[in-house]
């Protein structure tokens, strides 16, 4: 699989210039039959055949093993669909940009169950259930990226992407969904642009980036699915181990500003690494406080809503159950940055030390990744790290961050999802309650940063 996803990497740069300007598939809709019967019209057939190739386009991908089961009947689009007892995985070969994504899931004669992913594990549909019978259209708003800069359709710099992001999945010139769950049964896909949606990029650590294996995760790669399709779509360009020198050096930043229009938001989440010493080093009251403002000015000459969020805490506990502060004086120099600019700063740090203080010593060790070895294929050492997250402790942070912009008059609040529970850090979901059929793609291997 690594090898396969690394000559994809190497086939996405150097096709990039014809993808860059377009086809079809920049212009007009995408639609997959998935199934083995007669396509319905204005829909490609996808049969369990389908393997994914840059020249065809699209395909089942990252050695995914499904079956076809034909129910019978009139309508050609539900009468099929396609399974599996495994995650399985759905490529298309797409430009950069927003797409709405249209999945029709169910089974005209049985029940399913069907969480949706994209890219990097980027949670969209979680445990989507249907009924003896029930056919349901499920649709969520998705951004594509890869690593070139453009101007005008031509190549002009190159995001300088680290050894391991060759295999990720979010920049590879694909939308890939991911499809999991007990009993998911996929009956179509369809895809089209969105041109006119506002973007909320996100500029971040390990701490915001779509982790792409188990049992890593992070806030961000749960922050899409809090939102309504179609109206605001998400864009993670975080990654483990920046800071916010390095994402400006390594061009990061500049692809957001050659991707971003006006309208558009950037969050702001930096600290773990930029608080160590070293040539990314900047001082909370000085040099961190400088940068935050070039950024945010930056924003505003593009006509783009800067957002800050403070760092979240590690899990470090004193011996009467309180966080210690090992951040120090970062988050505050954000939040002064912030009141001096008079920019939103999403207080994420002072609401997980009430998040983390609620769970407690013992509870919170399942929020971060410690697991014991063993708990995944080819994990020989027990796994306890304070700093990332387990899917269910990003998820608890997501929740915190949505709760704050609620109570913003940022535009875009109005485009969360009217279903979304009533949240309190204080009071966190249980564990008991949280849901996520794991990935496919499991590593042991640490993230960078801490």
């Amino acid at each position: 699989m690594q090898m396969d996803l690394t000559m994809k990497q190497i086939f996405s740069i150097i096709t990039i210039t014809a993808i860059a300007i377009g086809g079809a598939h920049a212009q007009v809709p995408l639609k997959f039959d998935l199934g083995t019967g007669k396509a319905a019209k204005g829909y490609t057939v996808v049969t369990p055949d389908t393997k994914f190739t840059y020249e065809k386009g699209y395909g089942f991908d990252q050695g995914s093993v499904v079956e076809a089961v034909d129910r019978g009947g009139k309508n050609t689009v539900t009468r099929d669909f396609i399974t599996s007892n495994k995650p399985f995985y759905f490529s298309v070969k797409l430009p950069d940009g927003n797409y709405d994504v249209k999945v029709i899931l169910g089974d005209v004669k049985g029940t399913s169950a069907t969480t949706v992913r994209a890219e990097c594990r980027r949670l969209f549909l979680q445990n989507v259930r249907t009924t003896k019978g029930q056919i349901t259209s499920q649709s969520f708003s998705v951004h594509v990226k890869d690593s070139i800069i453009r101007q005008n359709g031509q190549a002009v710099g190159k995001v300088k992407l680290k050894t391991r992001e060759i295999t990720y999945l979010h920049w590879d010139n694909l939308l890939t969904l991911e499809f999991n769950d007990l009993l998911p049964k996929v009956c179509a896909v369809e895809i089209t642009p969105n041109t006119k949606a506002p973007t909320i990029f996100l500029a971040g650590n390990s701490t915001v980036v779509d982790q792409d294996r188990e049992p890593w995760a992070a806030w961000g790669q749960m922050f899409p699915a809090f939102f309504q399709p179609g109206k605001i779509v998400v864009a993670n360009y975080a990654e483990s181990g920046e800071t916010l020198k390095a994402f400006k050096r390594e061009n990061r930043l500049e692809k957001i500003w050659n991707m971003a229009k006006p309208g558009d938001y950037l969050f702001i989440e930096f600290t773990h690494n930029d608080q160590k010493p070293g040539g990314n080093h900047l001082d909370p009251f000085t040099t961190y406080k400088e940068t935050l403002k070039e950024w945010i000015a930056e924003a505003r000459k593009r006509n783009i809503t800067p957002v800050l969020v403070t760092s979240m805490h590690r899990r470090s506990f004193d011996s009467t159950g309180h966080i210690i502060n090992t951040l120090l004086d970062y988050p505050e120099a954000m939040r002064q940055t912030g009141a001096e600019e008079k920019v939103t700063v999403i207080d994420l740090n002072a609401m997980s030390k009430t998040l983390y203080e609620a769970w407690g010593v013992q509870t919170s060790l399942k929020a971060f990744v410690h697991y014991p070895a063993n708990t995944f294929p080819g994990q020989t050492e027990a796994l306890a790290d304070n700093t990332h997250f387990s899917p269910y402790g990003a998820y608890e942070l997501a929740r915190c961050v949505v709760k704050a912009l609620q109570a913003t008059d940022l535009p875009f609040v109005q485009y969360l999802r009217k279903d979304i529970p009533a949240f309190d850090p204080a009071k966190p979901d249980p564990l008991e309650s949280w849901y996520w059929p794991q990935s496919a793609m499991v590593t042991s291997t640490k993230p960078d940063g801490n």
